[in-house]
C-alpha cells in the first residue's frame, strides 16, 4: 500500500458532524469515509484509475449496512 501522508482540513462544523453521523452509517472512521468520498468523486470525474469523465473507472463499494 501506499504511504499516506498526514494533512490538515479546516471544515465548517455542521460539514463535519454531517460527515461524522454518515461515517458512522457506514461503520467507517472519519478519515476513512472522507478517503471513500474522494476517490469516488475522483474516479467519477476522470481523475483517478483511468476512467473517463462521467463513468468510473471501477465501482464505488457500497456502504456496509448493519
Amino acid at each position: 500500500m501506499a504511504e499516506k501522508r498526514p494533512f490538515l482540513l479546516r471544515i465548517e462544523p455542521e460539514v463535519l458532524e454531517a460527515l461524522q453521523h454518515w461515517a458512522r452509517d457506514d461503520l467507517r472512521s472519519l478519515n476513512g469515509q472522507i478517503e471513500f468520498i474522494l476517490r469516488r468523486v475522483l474516479r467519477e470525474s476522470g481523475r483517478l484509475g483511468g476512467g473517463a469523465a462521467g463513468t468510473p473507472a471501477t465501482p464505488a463499494r457500497e456502504p456496509r449496512r448493519r
